[in-house]
């Protein structure tokens, strides 16, 4: 018992007349009736009962019809998803970044692609450009966003705008010029400042630059409890632009770091010679025309 056996057999059903049945299928009426006794030969049962004029299926004629419309209807559903899975309209993506990236850049581009593709599920690992590139090189994820720190040879990139570092006080500390729009590096010489570890090597650089280290009273992996121990009024957080809008406060006042070395730099990165699911091309596109 095949497919075809089965579309015929179901089409002599719903026809109720093997010479409609043929019609409708654009064969000959001989052919179509030897398949029929086929396949009651080869299941051992009689399907239909033939009259002068129409015929009658019999229980076993029922039960297959049944179970032929499911089977060419799962068939037909699986086929369908096969098609959406290669054209990327299906499918799960696995994307991992660094923190501020996941929750600033991230959720604008997914609700987006998420529009076009609904059928699209998503796995997300957040974490510093280390574990991003680890994940990547383990084939957890097929996407990842990070500092941009990666090899040329071996990644494909898309650059994202620069972003700026932000000094954040408490507005009862007030050791910074509280009303303009920036402050100098120099503002921050002898200030308490708490920085992310991964902004450390470029903090230090730039204060360094300037005739000074900087005075760091607390380095932290997570840019929300910086915030905190600034609205505290503990130090001035040295953090990502896009960090404001993840814990606003009434509390902190944000400047801009006039030095066009206190900049983050980031990009969405892929492996260039590794297998990657449509649906991931179709976000790396997105990307591009967004």
């Amino acid at each position: 018992m095949d497919i075809r056996q089965l579309r015929y057999f179901l089409a002599i059903a719903e026809e109720g007349q093997i010479s409609k049945a043929a019609r409708r299928l654009n064969i000959a009426q001989p052919p179509l009736s030897q398949q029929l006794k086929m396949l009651e030969q080869e299941l051992g049962v009689i399907l239909i009962e033939r009259g002068a004029r129409q015929i009658r299926l019999t229980d076993a004629g029922r039960l297959l019809q049944e179970r032929a419309t499911k089977l060419l209807e799962f068939l037909s559903a699986t086929t369908s998803e096969l098609k959406d899975m290669s054209s990327g309209a299906k499918g799960s993506l696995s994307i991992g970044a660094v923190a501020s990236a996941g929750a600033s850049f991230l959720p604008e581009r997914v609700r987006q692609f998420h529009q076009r593709y609904p059928d699209v599920t998503f796995q997300f690992w957040e974490g510093s450009t280390s574990r991003i590139l680890r994940l990547l090189q383990h084939g957890i994820i097929e996407i990842g966003i990070t500092r941009t720190v990666f090899d040329p040879d071996l990644f494909q990139a898309i650059d994202l705008p620069p972003e700026p570092l932000l000094a954040a006080q408490s507005d009862t500390l007030g050791i910074l010029p509280g009303h303009d729009a920036c402050v100098s590096v120099g503002d921050l010489a002898g200030k308490p400042l708490l920085i992310h570890r991964s902004n450390e090597g470029i903090i230090v650089e730039c204060c360094q630059r300037h005739g000074f280290d900087p005075r760091i009273i607390c380095r932290g992996d997570d840019m929300r409890s910086l915030l905190a121990w600034a609205a505290a009024g503990i130090g001035i957080a040295i953090v990502p632009q896009s960090v404001v809008s993840l814990a606003p406060s009434q509390q902190l006042s944000y400047l801009e770091i006039a030095d066009p070395g206190l900049t983050i730099r980031k990009a969405v990165i892929c492996y260039k010679n590794r297998y990657l699911s449509a649906v991931a091309k179709n976000f790396m596109a997105s990307l591009l025309t967004s």
